[in-house]
C-alpha cells in the first residue's frame, strides 16, 4: 500500500499512530510552553514599575543577575538531576517532577515582597532553573525515542513551538498588564502574569500520566513486553506488525551493546569513549552557540532594545508581542523543512541570517545616534525581527533536535544534559554581558555577537555530521572511530522501516534522498555491523 509520500506515515496514509504522536507530542510542548512563558514574561516583569520598586537597589547589575542566575539552576539541573531523573524516573515522570520544581519557583517569585524580596526572587529562578533543565532534557528525548526516523526532526521541532508559543504569550500578558494602571495594578501586575504560569503547567502535570512510556526507556530497564506495547500504540496503522517487532528488535540490540560494556554506561564514558566523546563535544558546542550567538538578550532585554530605538514602553512590549508570535510561524516553518533540506543547512543559514542583522542593528545607530533618524531607528527594529526569523529557523530548535538524537539509549539522557548545560554557559555569559555591554558600548556590542554567528557557519558546515533520515540506532556509523568516516556513504546498520517505506512509496525518486542520509542500505536487505540478513 502506499502511504503518504516522504513522511513515512506508512499504511493508508495519515494514521491512527500519526494523529497520536501528533498530538502528544503537542501534549509535551506545553513543558516547553511553560519555560517560553516564563522567558517572555520576565521582559516585561523586570521592566515593570512595581517590581522595580519591590526589588532594593534595582539596577542593570542586579538586572543582569536576576536574569543570569536562572541559568546557574539550569546548569546545575542539567550536570546533577535531569540525566539521573530522566534515566531512573522515565521520561514521562521526570518530566513532571521537573514541572513541579519549576512551579514551586515560580511561587517563590510570585510572593516576593519586603526585605527579602531580592533573595526570594533570586532563590526562586534558582529553583525554577532546576526545574526547567529537567523538563527541557526529558521532554525532547521523550519525543525524539518515540518519533519514526522521517519524522523525528518535526516532531522535536514541535517542543520549540511551544516553547516559542509561551514566549509570545508572555510578552502579550507583561503588555496587557500595562493597561492594569491603578494601585493593585501597580502592587500585583507582574505578581498575576508569573503567576498565570500554573494553567499550562496543571494542564502538563495532568496529561502525561496517561501516556506510554518511551519504548527505548522501557526496554534499556526490560521491560520488553511493554515496550512492545508502546511502540505498538505510536506505529499502529503506519507499520506492519513485522515492521515494529523488528525496530523493536533493533532496539534492543543497540541497548544489548551498550549494557554489555559497563564503562559506556557510566558518566566518565562521555568524555573517556572516544565515539561518545565525538558526539557530546559537537553537542555541547552546538547549545552554546545556540545561547553565545545573542538570543538571550533578545528574549530577556527585548523590550529594553526597543525602547533604546525610541519606543514607548508599552509599544516596546507591544513589539515584543508581535516579534515573539512571528517566531511561532517561522518554527512551524522549520518544523516542514528540518527532515528535508538537513541540520546543518537550517543552522548555517540561520547563523548568516542572524549576523547581517546583527550587522544592520549595529551599524546604524552608530551612523544616526540618539535617534536622530526615525527611518533608521524603524530598520533596526526590522531587523531585530529578521534576526529572531534567523534564530527560529536555525539555533533554536535545530539544537535541541542535534543534541536529543546522535547519542545512543543507553547514554542519551546523560549525553543531552551535559550538552545542554553548555547553553545554559553561554545564557549566563550573554545575560551578564549584554546589559553591561549595551551600557558601556551601546551599539557597538552587536558586532561582538555578529562575529560569533559567521564563525558559527563554517563551524556547523566542518565539523557536524548530518543526520536527517537516520534510525537513532544508526548513529554509530556517523560517530564512530574514523573521524571521517561520516563523510561517506559506507552501509550501515539501518533498521527495516526505511527500506519498507522505500517499497511501499513504490517511486525510485526518494531511493538517491534516502541512500544518502541513511548510508545506502539495500532495498530488499538489512545491512549490520558485519552481518546481512534478508527479508
Amino acid at each position: 500500500m502506499n502511504g503518504i509520500k516522504g513522511l513515512g506515515l506508512g499504511l493508508g496514509g495519515f494514521s491512527k499512530a500519526s494523529w497520536r504522536l501528533h498530538s502528544l507530542c503537542l501534549l509535551l510542548a506545553l513543558g516547553s510552553f511553560v519555560w517560553g512563558y516564563n522567558v517572555g514574561v520576565l521582559a516585561s516583569v523586570l521592566a515593570h514599575p512595581g517590581f522595580r520598586e519591590t526589588i532594593p537597589g534595582y539596577g542593570p547589575y542586579r538586572r543582569g543577575l536576576i536574569t543570569a542566575i536562572y541559568y546557574l539552576g539550569t546548569w546545575l539541573s542539567y550536570v546533577f538531576f535531569s540525566r539521573p531523573a530522566a534515566d531512573f524516573l522515565g521520561r514521562r515522570y521526570a518530566a513532571m517532577v521537573g514541572m513541579s520544581v519549576l512551579c514551586v519557583g515560580q511561587a517563590l517569585q510570585a510572593a516576593a515582597s519586603g526585605s527579602l524580596a531580592l533573595s526570594m526572587v533570586i532563590f526562586g529562578r534558582v529553583v525554577s532553573g532546576l526545574g526547567t533543565g529537567i523538563v527541557s532534557t526529558s521532554v525532547p528525548l521523550y519525543q525524539s525515542e518515540i518519533a519514526p526516523a522521517k519524522q523525528r526532526g518535526k516532531l522535536v521541532v514541535l517542543n520549540h513551538v511551544g516553547f516559542v508559543a509561551g514566549l509570545a504569550s508572555g510578552f502579550w500578558v507583561g503588555y496587557a498588564i500595562t493597561f492594569w494602571n491603578n494601585t493593585h495594578g501597580y502592587q500585583s501586575g507582574w505578581r498575576l502574569s508569573v503567576s498565570l504560569s500554573f494553567i499550562p503547567a496543571l494542564l502538563f502535570l495532568l496529561g502525561l500520566p496517561f501516556l506510554y512510556e518511551s519504548p527505548r526507556w522501557l526496554v534499556e530497564h526490560n521491560h520488553h513486553d511493554e515496550a512492545l506495547r508502546s511502540l505498538q500504540f505510536y506505529r499502529e496503522g503506519s507499520f506492519t506488525p513485522k515492521q515494529i517487532q523488528d525496530e523493536l528488535t533493533e532496539i534492543a540490540r543497540n541497548v544489548a551493546v551498550y549494557q554489555a560494556s559497563t564503562s559506556l554506561t557510566k558518566w566518565t564514558s562521555l568524555f573517556t569513549n572516544p565515539s561518545l566523546f565525538s558526539r557530546l563535544w559537537r553537542a555541547a558546542l552546538l547549545h552554546f552557540m545556540a545561547q553565545m550567538c545573542g538570543a538571550t538578550a533578545m528574549k530577556y532585554y527585548l523590550p529594553e532594545l526597543f525602547r533604546v530605538l525610541g519606543l514607548s514602553p508599552r509599544v516596546s512590549l507591544l513589539a515584543g508581542g508581535i516579534e515573539s508570535t512571528l517566531k511561532i510561524g517561522c518554527t512551524v516553518l522549520e518544523m516542514f523543512i528540518i527532515d528535508k533540506v538537513g541540520r546543518r543547512v537550517t543552522l548555517a543559514v540561520g547563523a548568516g541570517i542572524m549576523a547581517f542583522a546583527l550587522l544592520v542593528n549595529g551599524a546604524l545607530p552608530l551612523i544616526y545616534p540618539d535617534n536622530t533618524n526615525r527611518l533608521a531607528d524603524y530598520t533596526c527594529v526590522v531587523f531585530i525581527f529578521i534576526y529572531s526569523l534567523g534564530y527560529s529557523m536555525g539555533f533554536g530548535p535545530a539544537a535541541w533536535v542535534y543534541g536529543s538524537e546522535i547519542f545512543p539509549t543507553a547514554a542519551r539522557a546523560r549525553g543531552l544534559s551535559f550538552a545542554a548545560s553548555g547553553g545554559a554557559v553561554g545564557s549566563i555569559i550573554v545575560s551578564q554581558l549584554w546589559p553591561v555591554g549595551i551600557a558601556e558600548l551601546g551599539s557597538k556590542i552587536y558586532f561582538f555577537f555578529m562575529a560569533v554567528n559567521l564563525v558559527c557557519v563554517p563551524v556547523i558546515f566542518l565539523l557536524y555530521p548530518e543526520t536527517k533520515g537516520r534510525p537513532l540506532e544508526d548513529m554509530e556509523v556517523l560517530f564512530g572511530g574514523d573521524a571521517g568516516r561520516w563523510r561517506s556513504r559506507t552501509p550501515s546498520t539501518t533498521s527495516l522501516l526505511l527500506a519498507d517505506e522505500r517499497d511501499r512509496d513504490g517511486n525510485g525518486g526518494d531511493e538517491d534522498e534516502d541512500d544518502e542520509t541513511s548510508g545506502g542500505p539495500l532495498l530488499g536487505e538489512r545491512v549490520g555491523r558485519g552481518v546481512t540478513t534478508s527479508r
